[in-house]
């Protein structure tokens, strides 16, 4: 009995000196509740915490009233896996902050004060599966490249967002897209929408709950399954921004190239009639 009670007691002590190793490198005001987890959900956090470990797995920070994530953030946790940062005050992501995020396969961003997706927010984060960016109130621009490089992409979430548009390239760039939310947005069923709209019925399956859009003419919201390719019918002769800019521009160049050309001309002529003065003059002389 003597032998097996030492080992007992050896295995005790390893235990807890693992644990009290661990608890030290815990943030204090975080729970820990295995090696590779910290939790600092809903501790009234006003900034990120500070001493979290470096080989940190999951990362909770939900419900707290973090403002920003430092552009360097990531880049001594390159193990994470798991963030969630949903229900804070995040207003911007700096482009880059995710770039060093090569391991991170879920995302949490939602219930936030986001403004904008721009170019460059994820970095081709090409393990991302998971992307919740659904529940900011005042995210009313998305970039058509914001997810550009998330080949692995398979959810996002949109929903119940500002978004009365969206370039159609920001989906049709997910090659593992299997569900998108978008229902809940203001969306406004005219020409900008036109190309979204074909996209969203080739791709209906990857909505769950579907959505709606409101008509110009006079507001009121229908369905998606109410509208069809007719309904855009006359956006196909629409001229959009860019074409009016290319028929401006060429009309401009034109203009400057019929100047430049009359002046040629004129001035051409005008030596013309000067040389031919002078010739005759010089004929004139000759003759006296």
């Amino acid at each position: 009995m003597l032998p097996c009670v030492c080992w007992l007691q050896s295995v005790l002590i390893m235990l807890s000196s693992v644990l009290w190793t661990f608890g030290e490198n815990c943030p204090a005001t975080c729970l820990c509740p295995d090696s590779h987890t910290v939790d600092c959900s809903g501790r009234g956090l006003t900034r990120l915490p500070d001493e979290i470990p470096l080989d940190v797995r999951r990362l909770l920070l939900a419900d707290n009233w973090i403002p920003r994530i430092p552009s360097d953030f990531l880049v001594l946790y390159s193990d994470l896996v798991y963030l969630d940062l949903r229900n804070n005050s995040l207003s911007h992501i700096e482009p880059g902050t995710l770039s060093t995020s090569s391991r991170l396969v879920f995302l949490d961003l939602g219930s936030n004060n986001l403004t904008e997706i721009p170019k460059g927010t994820f970095g081709e984060s090409r393990s991302l599966i998971k992307l919740r960016l659904g529940n900011n109130p005042y995210l009313s621009m998305v970039s058509e490249d914001a997810f550009l490089g998330l080949t692995s992409l398979r959810e996002l979430e949109l929903e119940r967002n500002a978004l009365s548009t969206l370039k159609v390239g920001a989906l049709s760039q997910l090659p593992s897209l299997r569900v998108v939310r978008l229902e809940g947005n203001p969306w406004v069923c005219n020409c900008n929408f036109a190309n979204l709209f074909t996209w969203l019925m080739e791709n209906s399956h990857k909505l769950p709950n579907g959505m709606e859009c409101s008509l110009p003419m006079d507001g009121r919201r229908v369905s998606l399954t109410q509208l069809s390719k007719d309904s855009f019918r006359e956006c196909q002769a629409t001229l959009t921004l860019t074409d009016l800019l290319i028929i401006i521009f060429s009309g401009i160049s034109v203009s400057v190239v019929a100047i430049m050309i009359s002046f040629f001309l004129a001035s051409t002529v005008h030596c013309f009639q000067r040389w031919s003065k002078g010739t005759k003059g010089d004929e004139e002389e000759s003759e006296e």
